[in-house]
């Protein structure tokens, strides 16, 4: 269900009509129009795929804004995450990002936030955890708001880095045609073909979630070729993460659907 609307205290009315589900969707409106609506906290939500509940448009936005659209089932998994991550207790969260930071990210970094991702980090800007014995990450979270741009970069990169030095080491996708004899070349071709692949948008250490889209992918754990699920969406991957005694349910059954990175998931 898409609507739109030119009244902005209208459009709280709709979300709020939308049911019990949609009464605490959404922790905050686009930062120009939040007087309209009142802060909103989510109760629970699954992931939220194939859900009936549809985007909602938001008015017509200042000539330098891109169109903004709210995820209802995005927002509320999102929130979920965060509230998530709060009661365990096991980070520094700072103030979440706003829309004009949102903007500045991704103009000056090439992707989009996927929904949930996007609500996530702005119901809260997780930035630090405490140091553990013989962890990878000094800085596993990304610092979206004061970070280097470098590392936020290199961030970025982690996941096709990795696969371009399994290269090195003998890797080949089977969609790449044949490899050629000479160590270089092969690289050479597979940077071509990295450079086509989706963007993963780094969420914690070497967790990821595919840039853009909606809401609800499941998040992968990935280190060169080895990807593996890591939570069946934001909200449980939030969970078994960082909650003590976490069990995937009995009907957990992840499924990736992003183009070259699906192919490899074990």
């Amino acid at each position: 269900m898409a609507v739109g609307t030119d009244d902005p205290c209208h459009l709280a009315q709709m979300v709020r009509a939308l049911g019990a589900e949609v009464d605490t969707a959404i922790n905050r409106m686009p930062s120009d129009r939040a007087k309209a609506s009142r802060p909103v906290t989510a109760r629970s939500v699954g992931s939220g795929r194939g859900s009936e509940a549809g985007p909602v448009a938001l008015p017509a936005a200042p000539e330098r804004y891109c169109p903004v659209v709210i995820d209802i089932n995005g927002a509320l998994l999102g929130a979920e995450a965060a509230r998530r991550l709060r009661q365990a207790d096991c980070c520094v969260i700072e103030p979440g990002l706003s829309d004009d930071e949102f903007e500045r990210i991704e103009a000056e970094y090439g992707f989009r936030f996927s929904a949930d991702h996007r609500a996530f980090l702005a119901a809260g800007l997780p930035v630090s955890s405490p140091p553990e014995e013989g962890n990878t990450w000094d800085k596993p979270w990304p610092d979206w708001r004061s970070g280097s741009p470098d590392d936020l970069r290199s961030h970025l990169a982690w996941p096709a880095d990795g696969v371009l030095l399994a290269v090195q080491h003998g890797y080949w996708h089977a969609s790449w045609g044949t490899r050629p004899a000479e160590s270089e070349n092969a690289r050479a071709i597979a940077e071509n073909h990295m450079a086509t692949v989706p963007q993963l948008a780094p969420l914690y250490a070497h967790r990821f979630l595919p840039a853009g889209g909606t809401h609800g992918h499941p998040v992968l754990s990935v280190w060169g070729t080895d990807v593996i699920y890591y939570g069946e969406d934001l909200a449980e991957y939030i969970s078994h993460e960082f909650e003590e005694g976490h069990e995937h349910s009995e009907d957990w059954n992840p499924q990736a659907d992003v183009a070259f990175w699906q192919d490899l998931v074990q």
